[in-house]
């Protein structure tokens, strides 16, 4: 095995692993509440090269050093940085100034119910006036959120033909009369969280929430925290690198064909 080749293929597979997700980025720079995310490399452990056939030592063959076999594709993560404010001044779009997240009670295609957890609060109002996300999940209330049931008990139900007025504590008023107190909640350890879909979450076991000391503002929404300038910047970076691991393989492609082109002669 020609130790060259191995090594500039391995950074090919990883700067295309970086593209990926970089691209995925950039696709959901206007997702609201959109968290980015980025890669790790690693390099595969060094192995110590040594001399064969060589007859110089008896029984002992000689050391030439230690050898990098190539790197290989580490750990995703998630970037939980604030994005951006965006001021809309629809009374049902919410963000979340600090550490924490809407808790939602999701339905699948299968029909199984559950709770995901997300900073998109772009929320709206059936007829029946349950406050929803835009794909008709139900907003929890702080109870329910603390205690991740997404039962109907959970649901927030205001009058939709009244003003509404949500304060930074996440308490909802209709004629200055509390109806309700939003779900936000945090995590000790983001690392129990595990993405789902564009921009909710799921709380792996093992995970606890615990109560968020965010603000609520009420007719705004939180943007991607994605800086389309600086992942464009890397997009580049990490289209030379590729091609710079592509020419080290035509390289040594070459060499190898004039090696076997002269063992011929």
């Amino acid at each position: 095995m020609v130790k060259g080749l191995y090594t500039a293929y391995t950074g090919m597979i990883n700067q295309q692993n970086r593209m990926d997700v970089l691209t995925n980025n950039l696709a959901n720079s206007a997702t609201n509440g959109f968290k980015k995310e980025g890669s790790t490399s690693q390099s595969f452990d060094e192995q110590l090269a040594i001399k064969i056939k060589d007859s110089s030592a008896y029984r002992m063959p000689r050391v030439i050093g230690d050898v990098s076999l190539g790197v290989k594709i580490g750990e995703c993560y998630t970037d939980y940085g604030q994005g951006a404010f965006r001021v809309t001044d629809n009374i049902y779009d919410m963000a979340i100034d600090g550490d924490g997240f809407f808790a939602i009670s999701y339905t699948n295609k299968a029909g199984e119910t559950s709770v995901k957890y997300t900073r998109d609060g772009a929320f709206t109002v059936n007829r029946e006036g349950y406050l929803m996300t835009k794909d008709g999940d139900f907003v929890l209330n702080q109870a329910a959120a603390q205690a991740g049931n997404p039962g109907q008990a959970g649901f927030i139900q205001v009058d939709p033909n009244l003003p509404l007025v949500v304060d930074e504590n996440g308490d909802l008023y209709q004629n200055n009369m509390l109806v309700a107190q939003i779900g936000v909640v945090d995590f000790a350890d983001y690392n129990f969280l595990e993405k789902y879909g564009e921009n909710m979450y799921d709380l792996v076991e093992g995970g606890q929430a615990q109560e968020s000391t965010a603000r609520v503002t009420q007719g705004t929404l939180e943007m991607s925290n994605v800086n389309v300038v600086s992942e464009m910047v890397e997009m580049i970076s990490i289209s030379r690198a590729y091609e710079t691991n592509q020419k080290i393989i035509q390289s040594i492609d070459s060499t190898l064909e004039k090696a076997v082109g002269m063992a011929k002669v």
